[in-house]
Parts: C-alpha cells; structure tokens; sequence
C-alpha cells in the first residue's frame, strides 16, 4: 500500500482570485475550513502518513498551515523559487520522496477514489505512471484520455465537447526512480511533455473511477464545491 503523496500546490490560481482574493486558491474556505484541510483528511484516511508539498506562489501561507497541521516527519516542503511548471515542480518534488511509489495530488482538485485498489492496479502492472479517470458526460471543459484493452493510455484528444469521454482526473500513482531516471527542461508540464509524449513506450496506464470528482479552479465550481464536497468525502 502506497503511504507517501506529492502535493501540487503551487499554482497562481489566477481564475478563482475574484473569489478569494489574498489566498491561495488551496487554501480558499470551503464548507468551513480550508479545501487543503479536507483533501489532506481525506487522504490520511486512505493510507498517506507522508506528504510532500511542491510550493509556489504564496507558499509562507501554505508552510504556516501545514506546520498547524503535521509534525516533522509528516511532511516535507520543496520549494519553487521561479515557476517551474507542473513537471517542474512534481520532478523537484520526487527528490524529497522517501517512497519508490508516491500518489501525485492537485490541491485544487478532489477525486473520491479507492487507493488500495489503484495502488494493486499500479504495482502489478509495473506502470511508470497511473491516471486516475473519470468518465464523463457532456465533456467541454476537458480534454479526453483514450484506453485500450489493457487499459494502457493510447491518445489523448483536446477539449471539446464529446457527448461521453474519460477525463484525467488530476491523480496520479507515479514510479519515482522512472520519473527521475528521465531527462527534462527545467521548466516543463507533467501533462504536455511526460503523459502525452511518453504514453507510447506503453507504460502509462489508466484506471476509471466512478467517484466524485470536483475541481475548484473556476468560481462556478468553487461555488458548487461549497454544498457538494461535505456529502461525498466523509
């Protein structure tokens, strides 16, 4: 079982500023406490005993919450001092990592899932890396994944709308020493130049979830978050 997770959460959050102004967005209240404090609960309830937070903007803010919440060594900060991308900040991240196998978290997304089941999945497949999916209905907002047989990733299609797709839900089951083992610019995204462009050695793999999913980036689903993310994350 799968005990260590890299936190992303070092965005500028950009779109949600008009509704939390001077926070980070993983910070912004939602249904009473910060949206950080419940994915991190969520998650320790699933197994995690370590987190490793990939830090950005705002980032004394995010410090001084962990440090209310954790003790050394439950966590552990790696530091952006210039943006560095998604694959930036996870690749720097992955040196903090005690763990050969570590769940890559959004800290502005929350996606119901069952780790021990994606962690078995991950392990006998000896996948490099393992997308948690979800599938969607009326896609717009998000590009698509596509799956073969084995459930191994095969394409990728832009946003658009599709009447039914899978959708990458932001959750990752990521093999250090691979990651590690290849080269990038310092500047780079996970999504851009590691999933779409290394899909096709056939190590990445997907699982579908049927759990909730809901990402607060946007105010209209920051919004919705408020009413609906109590009901699904106990």
């Amino acid at each position: 079982m799968i005990s260590e997770a890299i936190v992303l959460a070092g965005g500028l959050g950009t779109r949600l500023k008009s509704e939390v102004p001077g926070l980070p967005k993983c910070l912004a209240p939602v249904a009473g406490k910060p949206f950080l404090d419940w994915l991190l609960g969520y998650y320790r309830n699933q197994g995690i005993r370590r987190f490793v937070f990939a830090l950005g903007y705002m980032k004394e803010d995010i410090e001084q919450f962990v440090e209310s919440k954790f003790s050394p060594p439950e966590y552990a900060f790696s530091l952006e001092h210039e943006p560095l991308g998604t694959g930036g900040a996870l690749y720097q991240a992955c040196h903090h990592a005690s763990s050969r196998d570590v769940v890559v978290l959004n800290a502005d997304t929350f996606f119901r899932l069952n780790l021990e089941e994606i962690s078995s999945f991950h392990q006998d497949r000896k996948s490099a890396c393992t997308v948690a999916l979800k599938q969607m209905q009326g896609v717009d907002r998000y590009g698509t994944v596509e799956l073969n047989s084995q459930q191994q990733l095969i394409g990728f299609s832009e946003k658009k709308y599709m009447e039914s797709g899978f959708i990458n839900g932001g959750v990752y089951i990521l093999n250090v020493p691979a990651f590690l083992s290849m080269s990038f610019p310092a500047v780079f995204s996970f999504e851009k130049d590691y999933l779409e462009k290394k899909y096709r050695d056939g190590k990445i793999f997907g699982i579908v979830s049927p759990g909730y999913f809901i990402d607060i980036g946007i105010p209209e689903d920051y919004r919705r978050a408020q009413s609906e993310l109590i009901q699904h994350i106990s």
